[in-house]
């Protein structure tokens, strides 16, 4: 696919395990040609944890991007009538994320920035990442995925025996599901199975 003139809005949620595997696929839309605009929750924005510091992941984002970071509902909500991004990406997008998105809460940058993606009838693409896929939470996935306009990274269970219900995304997969929901239709299959 020619991304050359088509805005990604790559959004992470704070999955923070999980930076480090997706700044590669964000690198990717980069060197195809996209203009990659990244939105980050607050926990990216001022958490720093064992995977990483929060000004690290910022200065990671700037660079990678040439973009500065959108981090708060107000300045993602113009998202909405500039139309600007072609499609959006939630790269890692937490159980919390998947959780308040399917009851159309918005309190942050990255669900603004998807309410108003949704409003313009534009493509929102989940890579989840959470401990709580197959408990409380697979409820919100199943809303979210009989949605309009909502399409999926091919995910499966990450660690059956330790952590049963978790559930992450195949990240190397995000770019493939991209294109396949710009020409509206979900990349199969849908459920992997994880090495």
């Amino acid at each position: 696919m020619n991304w050359n003139g088509l805005t990604i809005g790559y959004a992470l949620s704070g999955s923070h395990c999980t930076f480090a595997e997706v700044m590669p696929q964000i690198q990717k839309f980069v060197d195809a040609g996209a203009n990659v605009v990244p939105i980050a929750t607050q926990s990216l924005m001022t958490t720093d944890t064992r995977f990483g510091t929060a000004e690290e992941w910022k200065r990671q984002l700037r660079e990678i991007t040439g973009n500065e970071i959108i981090s708060t509902v107000v300045q993602a909500e113009p998202l909405g009538p500039s139309k600007l991004l072609d499609v959006m990406l939630i790269a890692p997008c937490t159980g919390n994320t998947t959780s308040k998105l399917a009851n159309a809460l918005t309190d942050g940058a990255v669900l603004m920035a998807a309410k108003a993606q949704m409003r313009n009838g534009r493509p929102v693409v989940l890579a989840i990442s959470t401990n709580d896929g197959l408990g409380l939470n697979m409820a919100n996935i199943a809303k979210l995925m009989v949605a309009k306009n909502i399409y999926f990274v091919p995910f499966g269970q990450d660690d059956p025996v330790n952590k049963p219900n978790s559930l992450v995304a195949k990240m190397d997969l995000v770019m493939e599901a991209c294109e396949s929901a710009l020409q509206g239709r979900q990349m199969q299959p849908l459920l992997i199975q994880r090495a």
